[in-house]
């Protein structure tokens, strides 16, 4: 019950501030060329494994998704904020977007080259993160590759930390404790890319993104 009651407050929250947030982060792709070098080399692992499907769960208003049409990925996004998704249908009417929850994919087993899940965990309990990790393992093929983005938390001991999101209560975590989910999920991780909060960032947290591979 915890757990669906922290998705729909997350997806009233998102769905009451869906224009503003997209107002906000639909060109932050341009400003984050380290994201777009991460973003191209996860394109590039995903592309070479011969299937390109991708899907972009947690789309919010589709930027990304777009972002990873244009690197040649037959991408799509999830989101579950009704709001976000028809925003990026709008934006976006060349490309799919699905409503739907991480937790419970209305994806087929083994069909994706890839998985993107770029901060879109956060606002998950940690104790159901586990659930939307074998979600994430059942969909991909084998040696389907994951790329996953967070905020990092600062003490191992306390592997997740609740932080102010302004959207919807967020969990931080530690780097080592979320990769270590993800090899218990059948998911390896294979590169790690760690980004320090700059003077000019609302947030003064350390960013992480960890690229898995499904083994």
């Amino acid at each position: 019950m915890v757990e669906l009651d922290a998705l729909s407050a997350t997806r009233e929250a998102y769905d009451a501030a869906a224009p503003t947030y997209a107002q906000l982060f639909r060109d932050t792709l341009r400003d984050r060329p380290l994201d777009r070098a991460i973003l191209n080399a996860f394109a590039e692992v995903v592309g070479a494994s011969g299937n390109g499907h991708v899907a972009d769960l947690g789309c919010g208003p589709g930027h990304v998704t777009a972002y990873l049409d244009e690197l040649g990925l037959a991408a799509f996004g999830v989101d579950a904020s009704p709001a976000m998704i028809k925003l990026a249908r709008q934006d976006y009417p060349g490309l799919r977007f699905d409503v739907g929850s991480m937790a419970a994919l209305d994806i087929a087993d083994g069909v994706l080259g890839g998985v993107l899940s770029r901060w879109s965990v956060i606002h998950t309990p940690p104790q159901q993160v586990p659930v939307i990790l074998a979600e994430f393992h059942r969909v991909l093929a084998p040696g389907g590759h994951l790329l996953i983005g967070f905020s990092a938390s600062e003490d191992p001991s306390h592997p997740t930390q609740v932080f102010d999101h302004t959207v919807a209560p967020a969990y931080r975590w530690w780097p080592d404790h979320l990769s270590a989910l993800l090899r218990k999920a059948g998911l390896v991780e294979v590169a790690r890319m760690t980004r320090e909060p700059q003077p000019t960032d609302r947030r003064q947290f350390q960013e992480v993104q960890l690229l898995a591979r499904k083994a």
